[in-house]
């Protein structure tokens, strides 16, 4: 299946141009090559960064009426829901995402934060600043007032993982866009093609040239990206490890970054808890795209008294999932990205039984799949709270169930981590899992299920070594701008 009109170049400053090197993009579910990718050049990097610097610094993208943005943004959007299916189709092929996934969660909600990303830059630009009357050098009094614009920040590097490759390059160029700064979009080497055919879109609808490119490439690639002066904002999603490098290589020019990183969140289930939906909500927290999710809740902390039975019910659920190629609508549960991923969540099944931790279920390859990068759903009991298999992200299908015996200890352990990201409270009194919320240092709780789906006016984000900066919202779109302030006054 053909997917891409361009799978020979890549998109630099609005023209698509060939590349000399190309690298095999392989389906995770039965290893089969999707297409060879081009690879872009040094000197193709530099040539993407320098059209986002000249359409921002001479061009009109800046300096539109937001309403025209607006527009060409929503022909953009449109653009891309008349390509849904094949777009869903990418998604389940390049990611290894089970159908449902794909287009409820990989496709579906991103596009829906995007809608509604586009509606929020309406917000008013400028901000009236109080009256003031201030004595002066004249023994008089001035007058003062001002105002505080928010402006575009400039040009936006954005890099962003394998794991929701569709959902995170909207995410970041859409409110980029949107509030008139140019972006160059950098995917990872593994799913390149749900990054490259924004550049087919942004032809079709006429993006201005060079507002937005399309790179890509492997470290080298990111670390120019994120060493350039010419970059005034790095908007990376990814691990903490390689967060914590980009913010080394981004300090010598002093720009801005806004990190959303990885993620050991917490599921706390109190023991008067409807243990059958905090099962489920259990069962989600590592499987839902085999793990591959850095808000997921891999730890979960259950009171001792109904800790038997969450396990027993996590047990059975895991039971019912079909694995297998997410190509067939009636999977449940896919494949890891490529072996790597496959060989690091076999080895932190090893760790998690050498520290002493019971398995439950899983913890092996499942039999008659030869090929693909599968590994069964894999749930750990009487985990300790401070072993590796708590505290490190293995980013793959883990759960480790963890006892505790009151609120405050819960509350602890759920701090007791290196991560902030996410966090969950199932419990039948929603006013004590609110003031244990308000307790737990992470970027966001939910309650018994939450809002259901995630907020499109939500701002969302990490602590610690979750990252910072916040995605989605105002607070989202803001970080792609800064504030001016313009005062003036009467004597």
């Amino acid at each position: 299946m053909a997917f891409l009109k361009y799978d020979d170049a890549i998109y630099v400053g609005g023209e698509w141009e060939k590349t000399d090197q190309r690298e095999a993009v392989i389906n995770p579910a039965d290893e089969s090559l999707l297409i060879e990718a081009p690879v872009g050049s040094a000197a193709q990097v530099d040539a993407a960064i320098g059209a986002a610097r000249t359409a921002f610094d001479g061009g009109d993208w800046p300096h539109l009426p937001v309403a025209k943005r607006q527009a060409v943004l929503t022909r953009f959007l449109n653009a891309l829901d008349a390509r849904k299916g094949e777009i869903v189709d990418m998604i389940v092929a390049e990611a290894g995402s089970t159908r449902m996934l794909a287009e409820f969660l990989q496709y579906g909600i991103p596009m829906k934060h995007a809608r509604r990303t586009i509606e929020v830059a309406s917000r008013p630009a400028v901000s009236s600043l109080p009256v003031e009357l201030t004595p002066n050098a004249l023994g008089r009094t001035t007058l003062g007032t001002g105002v505080v614009s928010r402006e575009p920040l400039g040009v936006v590097a954005a890099i962003s993982p394998y794991n929701f490759p569709f959902f995170l390059n909207i995410g970041k160029v859409i409110p980029a866009l949107a509030v008139g700064c140019t972006v160059v979009l950098k995917p990872s080497p593994y799913t390149p093609m749900q990054a490259l055919i924004l550049g087919e879109i942004a032809d079709e609808v006429g993006l201005p040239k060079g507002v937005l490119s399309i790179v890509t490439g492997d470290i080298a690639t990111g670390q120019l990206l994120t060493t350039d002066p010419r970059v005034d904002l790095v908007h990376f999603t990814g691990s903490d490890k390689v967060g914590s490098m980009i913010q080394a290589q981004a300090a010598p020019t002093l720009k801005r970054i806004v990190m959303e990183l990885g993620g050991k969140s917490a599921l706390i289930v109190r023991a008067d808890a409807d243990i059958a939906k905090a099962a489920a909500a259990g069962i989600m927290g590592f499987t839902t795209h085999g793990g591959q999710g850095c808000a997921l809740t891999t730890r979960h902390l259950v009171h001792n008294s109904v800790r038997p039975q969450f396990v027993a019910a996590m047990k059975a659920m895991l039971g019912h999932l079909k694995i297998g190629n997410p190509v067939d609508p009636s999977v449940n549960y896919g494949p890891l990205i490529r072996e790597v991923a496959r060989k690091r969540t076999e080895d932190y099944v090893a760790i998690a039984q050498d520290e002493g931790a019971t398995l439950v279920a899983g913890g092996k390859r499942p039999a008659g799949l030869d090929k693909g990068y599968y590994y069964e759903p894999t749930l750990f009991d009487n985990v300790k709270n401070d072993s590796r298999i708590a505290q490190e992200e293995v980013f793959g299908p883990i759960g480790a169930v963890i006892g505790f015996d009151d609120d405050a200890d819960a509350i602890a352990m759920a701090n007791d981590s290196d991560f902030g990201l996410s966090g969950a409270i199932y419990s039948a009194d929603a006013g004590e899992a609110y003031r244990m919320a308000l307790r737990i240092r992470t970027g966001g709780v939910s309650i018994n299920g939450g809002a259901g789906t995630m907020q499109s006016d939500a701002p969302f984000g990490g602590i610690k070594r979750s990252g910072y900066g916040r995605e989605y919202g105002e607070d989202g779109l803001n970080e792609f701008t800064y504030q001016k302030v313009i005062s003036f006054h009467a004597e």
